[in-house]
């Protein structure tokens, strides 16, 4: 085991008033005392009493404060997603929650309701796909990143070295940021990776896809947009594409993020409410948008900015509010390219999103890639970042961000000779199924996290063109996040916020709607159920049973409109304030 490593194999021995973790094979013993949850580390010599009770588990994620107290989180289930770099890359399977209060008897019966809704904030997060975490490697900081470390970041634990941006349990692990716990705090990320073996004119090389998601002003589709004041963008993702063959390792990151200025969509029960820029003084605008540029060019260089949001409407208006301020800040290194997909790909051209990667070639060809070649001597750098956007940044970037990965990875095959120096990707050779479909899950996954349905458009990615069948799972799709972001992601946003420590705990949790709330939907319900009795049960239609209909019918559109006229009053609103 290396200075830098997470303890992988840990029993958990419970005991009235401590728990102690006792990873195997080492003489470490982290014992916390469950009333006043100080943590200390100890050499185990045999002080953990013969009566407690014992869990194995595989990854200590920290610890977290509700109502009933502080509760112990840890991974009880994993599964080996392959190996990079020759470490093992694993996904959460199963997370468990164990309080450190003995009862529930210093809570009231509200209280304990409202810490039931708080524990299952906590677990629904950990269980969206997906998560993931590495004993040894660090997953949060791409492969250029790690070559860029000097020997003082190597001898670090991973959670001291870890890219902050990403570890997704960083509020959990506070507690157990000390030096002495280093090996037993495990950084979770939370995105999608794939890592495939596949075979090219007879060459075997390892082919994987990371999506990193950001901490930082994550939350939901709907109450997640834009900008905050420090420069963060909504739907933040890193993407990096990795290539490994006999000792030679290429990487190629993009990255997608909402725009960059103060916007709003907010739920309305409308299909689509129109993004709004807020009306506030143009130079705070210019400010948070030149925050996150300049936070970007540090990280990643010189930036392409591609916008894929229509010229027209609403996104139209948002467009040329974003074009604007990048015009008058006259940031440098910064290239924008917009491009109206739907305006360019209407009536299913997809075959025009040739033009935006041929615009995009030279830069790409100028940004480069990372090589660093088996003897360990460093080839090339990536020397800027695609940042691709939409409205959601989900569907359209993610159709973007594959076709650019693609041209990146023949440029990649070609160097290693994978490919001979002209030869394109074949696309009736099997790997080219695999890389469609993997682009494919890692936009359904990255949308799920984000909107709470798969992706649209993912067709096109999966085979190369736009089908009705694809056309029928989109409609499927999007009335399903039509449904959970008005009517569920108000309880999904606290939990984001809750197990990023955004906000605090509170009881009662509930919320006065107001009295419309009630009665609207009551009355809809009511007059639907009378107008189809009206329509179905009479064995013959008079003028009485019409007048019902009308009736009926009349109230079903009135109730219906007047729900749609104050539809903010019926969304799922998160209840929890910001810290």
């Amino acid at each position: 085991m290396s200075s830098s490593d997470v303890y992988n194999d840990l029993t958990l021995h419970v005991t009235p008033e401590k728990f102690y973790i006792e990873p195997k094979g080492t003489a470490d013993l982290l014992i916390i005392d469950r009333p006043s949850e100080t943590i200390s580390l100890h050499r185990n010599v045999g002080q953990i009493p013969a009566t407690s009770s014992r869990k194995d588990f595989c990854g200590l994620l920290g610890s977290i404060k509700l109502l009933a107290g502080r509760y112990l989180v840890i991974v009880t289930q994993r599964e080996l997603v392959g190996y990079i770099a020759s470490h093992a890359i694993w996904r959460l399977a199963k997370a468990e929650l164990l309080p450190y209060a003995r009862s529930m008897l210093h809570l009231t019966q509200e209280q304990v309701a409202d810490n039931n809704t708080y524990l299952n904030m906590v677990e629904q997060v950990l269980s969206t796909p997906y998560h993931y975490f590495s004993y040894s490697y660090d997953l949060t900081h791409s492969l250029q990143r790690l070559h860029g470390f000097g020997p003082h970041s190597w001898k670090l634990s991973l959670l001291e070295r870890a890219d902050a941006r990403f570890v997704w349990n960083k509020h959990l692990l506070s507690p157990f940021k000390r030096p002495e716990f280093h090996h037993f705090g495990l950084p979770l990320i939370h995105g999608f990776i794939s890592i495939n073996q596949c075979v090219i004119n007879g060459q075997s090389f390892t082919w994987s896809i990371l999506s990193r998601r950001s901490i930082y002003r994550a939350g939901t589709r709907l109450h997640r947009r834009g900008v905050d004041k420090h420069g963060n963008v909504a739907n933040f993702v890193e993407t990096e594409q990795i290539v490994e063959y006999q000792g030679d390792k290429a990487s190629f990151v993009q990255i997608r993020g909402s725009i960059p200025l103060f916007w709003t969509q907010s739920p309305d029960l409308r299909y689509k409410p129109p993004p709004t820029v807020l009306e506030i003084d143009p130079q705070e605008h210019q400010v948070a948008c030149q925050k996150h540029l300049e936070m970007v060019a540090v990280l990643y260089g010189k930036q392409v900015l591609v916008n894929l949001v229509d010229q027209k409407g609403a996104e139209g208006r948002l467009e040329k509010a974003f074009k604007d301020t990048l015009t008058t800040l006259a940031y440098p290194s910064v290239c924008y390219e917009p491009f109206d997909f739907h305006g360019e790909c209407r009536k299913m051209r997809w075959d025009r999103l040739s033009i935006l990667i041929d615009r995009l070639a030279h830069d790409q060809d100028e940004m480069g890639f990372f090589l660093m070649l088996r003897d360990g001597s460093l080839s090339s750098l990536q020397e800027g970042v695609f940042r691709t956007n939409c409205v959601d940044c989900l569907d359209r970037t993610n159709v973007v961000q594959s076709m650019l990965a693609r041209r990146n990875l023949e440029i990649v095959l070609r160097k290693l000779n994978i490919l001979s120096r002209n030869q394109r990707l074949d696309p009736t050779n099997s790997f080219e199924v695999v890389f469609k479909n993997v682009w494919a899950d890692n936009a359904d996954v990255v949308s799920t996290q984000y909107s709470g349905t798969g992706a649209l458009k993912t067709d096109y990615t999966r085979t190369g063109k736009r089908t009705k069948l694809g056309l029928l799972r989109d409609g499927i799709n999007s009335m399903t996040r039509y449904y959970k972001n008005n009517l569920l992601d108000g309880f999904r946003q606290d939990a984001i916020d809750l197990f990023h420590g955004n906000c605090g705990v509170k009881s009662p949790l509930t919320v006065d709607r107001g009295w419309r709330y009630i009665t609207f939907p009551s009355v809809f319900l009511m007059a639907v159920a009378m107008f189809v009795a009206s329509a179905v049960f009479p064995t013959e239609y008079s003028t009485e049973s019409l007048l019902y209909l009308l009736f009926w019918g009349s109230m079903v559109t009135a109730t219906a409109y007047t729900i749609f006229r104050y539809g903010k009053e019926f969304v799922d609103k998160p209840r929890l304030m910001q810290a």
